[in-house]
């Protein structure tokens, strides 16, 4: 593990060396930098995949939800890219609108981006939202079933993806996903002149196809990936061929 220290806090984050410029990896929404495992091994460039504050071993930050606490995401992810001066940027879910944030209203270069599991707005069900606040079990229940996180995983993925959301915490992972809630840049989509790869499972009932086939049509250098048999999670659930279209598109 490495840290990085900045606005007062320090920022966890994994890193893995490799040939060419580094790939900044960021979670989303109750995970942490380790979800990136494989991504870690099978992408052939270097990877730094960071815990947003307040998960993993990253030190929290005391921000209401919405606007405020992407902005603190987004000083954590650019801390990190510019330690390892990273020049591309994967964000899945949550991971996916601070990245969107980043090539927004960050001043730091990336030469490409890919946007997971995510969208340019982010609505989440009011049901979610009430279990996230009443019933966390319920929610993280909810969450991994069929054709949400996963569609049919190992079941041992799908366990450490529960254990890594129970061990970051109601408050934290109910803050996440009420952030992802109040994002949008629909109208901001232009503005993005990077290439980016849209991608995620055929089965993302979270994030669906329709939500990547925007982005891609929107983005003046879109591209758009679908990964059978995989749902939100699809860089865990077919992370070969996750590797292989994100590898070939680096």
């Amino acid at each position: 593990m490495h840290t990085v220290t900045h606005h007062g806090r320090a920022t966890a984050y994994r890193y893995t060396p490799g040939e060419g410029a580094p790939v900044l990896y960021v979670h989303g929404s109750g995970a942490t930098g380790q979800v990136w495992g494989y991504q870690h091994a099978g992408v052939d460039r270097p990877a730094a995949a960071l815990d947003l504050s307040g998960h993993g071993e990253s030190d929290d930050v005391d921000t209401g939800p919405g606007p405020e606490t992407l902005a603190a995401y987004a000083d954590d992810a650019l801390a990190v890219a510019r330690e390892v001066e990273a020049d591309a940027v994967v964000g899945n879910s949550l991971g996916g609108a601070v990245a969107l944030h980043l090539l927004l209203e960050r001043d730091h270069t990336f030469e490409a981006a890919v946007l997971c599991g995510t969208g340019a707005k982010l609505t989440v069900g009011e049901g979610l939202r009430d279990l996230l606040c009443e019933e966390f079990d319920a929610a993280v229940d909810l969450l991994h079933g069929p054709g949400m996180l996963f569609q049919d995983p190992d079941p041992e993925v799908a366990e450490r993806s529960r254990a890594a959301m129970r061990s970051v915490g109601r408050a934290v992972t109910e803050r996440d996903f009420l952030t992802c809630h109040a994002f949008d840049v629909r109208d901001r989509l232009g503005e993005v002149r990077m290439p980016a790869l849209a991608i995620t499972g055929e089965h993302d009932g979270l994030t669906p196809v329709s939500y990547h086939e925007y982005l891609a049509e929107q983005l003046p250098k879109g591209e758009l990936a679908v990964v059978e048999g995989a749902a939100h999670l699809s860089f865990l659930e077919r992370p070969e061929a996750w590797n292989a279209r994100v590898g070939s598109f680096l």
